[in-house]
C-alpha cells in the first residue's frame, strides 16, 4: 500500500507485526525503537531486535531519547506518516505526536484490554491465573492504554505456558490481527468500541528484586510466579549465599514448616519440595548460581545436605 506507515517497537514481540507490514508490502517510512543496549561482561553494544529488522530491509531507523524535545518532533512529522503502528516501544507517546497521523497511532498490545493495561502484561496474566488472555488492536489515546479497541482475539494459557512460551504466540496473533484490522480501519469499516473503565487491571514494570522468593506464600501462587517471571526476572532463593533459580516447579499438597526443603511422591520428575504458606511447591528444574541449569534429582545428588534444611 502507499500509505506512509511509522512503526514504533523494540522487542521480539514487535518483529512479527513489523515483518507482517513489509511482507505485505506497506510503505514503512521509518522505524523507532529504543537505543542500543551495553550487555555482558564486555558490555558490547547490542541493538534492538526490530532495528536488525528494519536495517536489513534497508528502512530508515531511529532511536531518539525522547520524544518530547521540539527537534523530536520535527523529525517525526518529516517522515508525514498517515499511521503509525507501535507494538512495545517501550515510552509513552506525547500527545502532539498521537494527533499528527492521519489514521492516529494504532497500538498491538498483548491482553485483552481493558485487562492488564501497562508494561508488564503477560506476566500479569500468568500471576493472576488466568486461563486466556489475548491481543488488542487499540487507537491510542493520552493515557495509559486506555484508548477504543478497534479489534481482539483470545489465546489460551496453558498450565506449562511462560512469558517466555507465550510471548511468541501471542506476538504472531497480533501480527495476524493487525494485517486483518488494518485495510478495514483505513477504509472506515471499523468503529473503534471503548474500553469499560470499571474492569481495567493494571501490570506494573518488573524489577529484578520481584523474582525473590516468599516462602509464606502459597504454593499456587509460587507457581505463578516462576511461570511469569521466566525468562526475566526469573524465580529465585537462597543457598550457601549463593542465588538458586527455580526454573520449573509444579504446586503439590502438603505442609509442615515453612522454608522446609523435603522429598515428594508424585507422578512427574519433581523430587524434591519446599513447605510454603499453604502446600509444597515441587522443584523440577532449578541452577545454583554460576552452574548450569539441571534437574532436581541431579542437584540433591551433588547437595546432598539441600534436603532437610530450611531455605531463608
Amino acid at each position: 500500500m502507499e500509505l506512509p506507515v511509522l512503526f514504533m517497537g523494540t522487542p521480539d514481540f514487535a518483529v512479527p507485526s513489523l515483518e507482517s507490514l513489509i511482507s505485505n508490502s506497506y510503505q514503512v517510512v521509518a522505524v523507532y525503537t529504543q537505543p542500543d543496549k551495553r550487555v555482558g561482561r564486555t558490555l558490547q553494544l547490542v541493538p534492538p531486535p526490530v532495528k536488525k529488522l528494519a536495517m536489513d530491509h534497508k528502512i530508515r531507523v531511529v532511536q531518539p531519547d525522547s520524544l518530547k524535545t521540539s527537534r523530536a518532533l520535527e523529525e517525526f512529522a518529516s517522515f508525514s506518516p498517515a499511521l503509525v503502528i507501535v507494538a512495545a516501544y517501550g515510552r509513552v507517546l506525547p500527545s502532539n505526536i498521537l494527533s499528527l497521523p492521519k489514521f492516529g497511532c494504532l497500538n498491538v498490545h498483548p491482553s485483552l484490554l481493558p485487562r492488564h493495561r501497562g508494561s508488564s502484561p503477560i506476566a500479569n496474566a500468568l500471576l493472576c491465573g488466568d486461563e486466556v488472555t489475548g491481543v488488542t488492536i487499540m487507537l491510542m489515546d493520552a493515557g495509559m492504554d486506555s484508548g477504543p479497541v478497534l479489534a481482539e482475539r483470545e489465546v489460551a494459557i496453558s498450565p506449562h505456558d511462560t512469558t517466555g512460551s507465550l510471548t511468541p504466540k501471542l506476538a504472531q496473533v497480533g501480527a495476524e490481527l493487525l494485517l486483518k484490522s488494518l485495510p478495514l480501519w483505513i477504509e472506515g469499516k471499523i468503529k473503534p468500541q471503548p474500553q469499560d473503565e470499571s474492569q481495567a487491571t493494571f501490570s506494573k514494570m518488573l524489577t529484578k528484586e520481584d523474582g525473590e522468593i516468599d516462602w509464606k506464600l502459597p504454593a499456587v501462587q509460587l507457581w505463578r510466579r516462576v511461570r511469569a517471571f521466566d525468562p526475566w526476572p526469573g524465580c529465585y532463593t537462597w543457598w550457601k549465599g549463593r542465588r538458586l533459580k527455580v526454573c520449573e516447579a509444579v504446586p503439590l499438597g502438603g505442609g509442615g514448616e515453612v522454608g522446609r526443603v523435603t522429598t515428594v511422591k508424585e507422578p512427574g520428575p519433581a523430587m524434591i519440595g519446599v513447605v510454603t504458606g499453604k502446600g509444597v511447591l515441587g522443584l523440577r528444574r532449578v541452577q545454583l548460581e554460576g552452574r548450569r541449569e539441571m534437574s532436581a534429582a541431579d542437584f540433591i545428588r551433588g547437595q546432598r545436605d539441600f534436603v532437610g534444611s530450611v531455605l531463608p
